[in-house]
């Protein structure tokens, strides 16, 4: 009985923690729901009451979210860079760029995970080291930029996390606007260019990745270039 009990206390903090963390999952599902339409965000009305953000980055910023659990530990700190960059946003809104705010990518810090940490900390140090194979990151993680991927609506959450991986980026890189084929010249969004070894790793190429995701395969003789990223505001319109 004694033992029995000791096994009860030792497991109770983990299921309080899980309990957490389903929550800080179900909140963010209604928070994105109620202000991201179409890959857009309503900034605007985020500005005009950001409770809602603020509780869900007060829920990130105590929780211990241990990599040994993967699919939880990505779809946490996925959500919370996503989440993040739409704070960054709100607090500097009306803009027209997160270029507009200085340092928005490499010096402005968040508090979350009991680490205090900037946008690409959260990317390079917490998801992109970690799962060096895992180049589908860049077709979540979005930066309040156009170039990016679309933000979806709904939370990140780690019984759907590979199908949501799979699902966006197959809907990237067979979006015209995004993967742009004209005849043998294929214009790509810098992102390749950017983040090359992530898509080229163990000898691959990229024009390897794209096929791997495209409906209508890309020719070994395609010759890619990159086209500018653009950087405009991800607001709905």
């Amino acid at each position: 009985m004694r033992s029995a009990f000791i096994i009860l206390l030792l497991l109770a903090p983990l299921s309080v923690m899980e309990q957490k963390i389903e929550r800080f999952f179900n909140k963010s599902d209604v928070f994105l729901k109620a202000y991201v339409d179409k890959g857009r965000v309503n900034y605007e009305a985020i500005k005009r009451n950001q409770s809602q953000l603020d509780e869900l980055l007060n829920m990130a910023e105590e929780m211990d979210v241990d990599i040994s659990q993967p699919e939880i530990y990505k779809s946490f700190w996925i959500n919370v860079y996503n989440l993040a960059v739409i704070k960054g946003i709100t607090l500097q809104y009306p803009i027209d760029s997160p270029l507009n705010v200085s340092g928005f990518f490499d010096k402005v810090k968040y508090s979350v995970g009991r680490k205090e940490l900037t946008l690409n900390e959260i990317e390079n140090d917490m998801l992109r080291a970690p799962f060096p194979d895992e180049a589908r990151f860049h077709f979540v993680l979005v930066c309040a930029g156009l170039g990016c991927p679309p933000i979806i609506s709904t939370a990140y959450r780690p019984s759907l996390l590979e199908e949501q991986l799979e699902a966006q980026t197959r809907k990237a890189i067979n979006d015209k606007k995004f993967i742009k084929v004209e005849g043998d010249q294929v214009r790509i969004s810098q992102i390749f260019e950017w983040y090359e070894e992530d898509f080229t790793r163990d000898g691959k190429s990229i024009l390897s990745f794209l096929n791997n995701y495209r409906k209508s395969q890309l020719p070994e003789n395609v010759k890619i270039s990159y086209y500018p990223y653009d950087w405009s505001l991800n607001q709905t319109e």
